[in-house]
């Protein structure tokens, strides 16, 4: 099966992106099924009921979620009705799940989004909660995992790397927006520290520039709101998986000008 991630849609330009380029990536990529973090999709915080059908309608067919996933109250009863998901070390008392398997090629896939601790809301801890999941989908017959992990510090990324290397198909950051270079296969698990958003490229973690550089510079808080215009991009991650691994991986890089980047994971020996 091949396997297309994308990471934080941040606002309307990372939406249109996804409604500019996905079905024809879909298609040339010959991609079988999409996941994308939607917790920025709702100008920047959250996500609507009217942009959860807009981006299912790109050709997404699973949404992950993060520390954003409350923002919008509208948000509640799309578990029940949307392919949605929300962290799922977040309480057991809360709506949703944090972990669905879906039928993919012929195969099982499990689809499991977590979040991690530094700087981020109160959750079950990420480690414990990783761990029993995926002994608890082995032991269904469930081989081919894929984990989005949603965290700030990139040292609790590469520990969830270490912790199930060999038993998962990959592990992909989110939340940061910004993307790191070191996508790579290991023990047949794909990793990368963080995909990077989608949505505006020339701004700061794709909000308009003023109000951070106003905090930096005075320590004075204000509302990040998404920028009217701006270049924009797209960041998706394909792989390939097969009975519990991921063959190969390559990240590509869609910008609104026309270029198109490409990056292969490499693999460790």
């Amino acid at each position: 099966m091949r396997i297309a991630f994308i990471g934080d849609i941040v606002g309307r330009p990372g939406r249109v992106m996804c409604e500019t380029y996905l079905k024809k990536i879909r298609d040339e990529h010959k991609v079988d099924f999409v996941i994308a973090n939607y917790e920025n999709a709702s100008h920047g915080f959250g996500l609507t009921a009217k942009n959860a059908a807009e981006l299912a309608a790109c050709g997404i067919d699973v949404m992950s979620g993060g520390n954003h996933s409350w923002d919008k109250k509208d948000i509640l009863p799309l578990f029940d009705t949307h392919e949605i998901l929300r962290p799922h070390n977040y309480p057991d008392e809360l709506p949703g799940t944090g972990c669905k398997v879906y039928d993919v090629a012929g195969e099982k896939l499990a689809v499991l989004n977590l979040m991690g601790h530094y700087s981020m809301p109160y959750s079950d801890n990420a480690f414990r909660c990783a761990k029993s999941t995926v002994e608890s989908l082995h032991s269904q017959g469930i081989q081919n995992i894929f984990i989005d992990f949603h965290a700030e510090a990139t040292s609790e990324k590469r520990a969830m790397m270490m912790l199930l290397q060999g038993s998962v198909n990959a592990i992909i950051g989110t939340h940061t927006h910004v993307s790191t270079d070191d996508f790579q296969i290991a023990q047949g698990t794909a990793y990368l520290s963080d995909i990077g958003l989608s949505g505006c490229r020339d701004n700061v973690i794709g909000m308009d520039k003023q109000v951070p550089l106003k905090q930096f510079l005075t320590g004075m808080k204000g509302h990040f709101d998404i920028p009217k215009s701006c270049r924009k991009i797209l960041q998706i991650a394909i792989m390939d998986f097969s009975e519990g691994v991921c063959e190969r991986a390559f990240k590509l890089k869609y910008f609104d000008d026309g270029r198109i980047l490409r990056t292969d994971a490499w693999i460790e020996s």
